[in-house]
């Protein structure tokens, strides 16, 4: 579920799915692009903050093994990543608790990203026997730097808010208490402005990327095929759902 609200022009959209930490499966992607898209084309919609309920912002993939309806689907996990990188509209993350694999990913696409203090972040590719997503592989160097995002995006380590706004994936960093209200502050202010100007002016900071982001997400789907169901991300998903730890020896 990802409920949505609109305040004086501010979007707010609440990942809420707190029993599984707001992770995703196939039709959580799905209703996410919707809900990018209908930002995107809702005239009273001038700022969007993607938020999480609970104590998670996303856990990224659902690992549980639930099955999910088995129908047709527009966008996927690649097509989300295209509507984000192409939404014309500030595009504000308020990463509220722990952010693991999308949910820390999708702060490299975001126009502003905030970090409350207990959150944190991880990229835990590597441990699943996968490649990163999220055109991380090149919002994350141009962000961060390429060591920094190396580090990051290889080493599956937990980041600080600290660590993630002095390497400038976070803009800043707010106290638990009032947190989204501060978030939303920010946004609100951006929304009492001209559309034009916003529209124009966010056109201009990411077109000189646009095409390289897509290329990234592309090229990381083709990875995450050529790496799915092999022999690591198989004993990692395995071992998970045994709650073990994984055995890569030889792999």
């Amino acid at each position: 579920m990802i409920r949505s609200e609109l305040r004086d022009g501010v979007r707010l959209l609440t990942l809420d799915k707190p029993e599984v930490l707001n992770a995703f499966n196939v039709e959580q992607f799905e209703l996410m692009a919707e809900r990018m898209v209908e930002a995107q084309e809702d005239r009273a919609t001038k700022v969007v903050v993607l938020t999480g309920a609970g104590r998670a912002f996303s856990a990224g993939a659902d690992l549980s093994g639930r099955p999910v309806s088995e129908k047709t689907y527009r966008y996927g996990f690649k097509g989300l990543v295209d509507v984000v990188i192409d939404f014309p509209k500030p595009f504000v993350v308020a990463g509220n608790g722990l952010g693991v694999g999308w949910g820390a990913t999708v702060f490299g696409l975001a126009d502003a990203a905030f970090m409350a203090e207990s959150a944190r972040l991880r990229c835990p590719f590597s441990t699943l026997g996968l490649t990163a997503e999220g055109a991380s592989t090149y919002t994350f160097p141009r962000i961060m730097g390429p060591q920094a995002a190396a580090r990051f995006l290889l080493g599956a380590e937990w980041w600080t808010p600290q660590q993630c706004k002095a390497d400038r994936l976070a803009l800043d960093v707010f106290p638990d208490p009032g947190f989204l209200e501060r978030v939303l502050d920010y946004a609100l202010a951006l929304a009492k402005l001209p559309m034009a100007s916003l529209l124009e002016t966010k056109d201009l900071l990411v077109a000189p990327h646009r095409a390289a982001m897509h290329k990234a997400n592309e090229d990381e789907n083709a990875g995450l095929r050529r790496l799915s169901g092999g022999p690591a991300n198989v004993e990692a998903v395995t071992a998970f759902r045994e709650k073990r730890p994984s055995d890569f020896a030889g792999l």
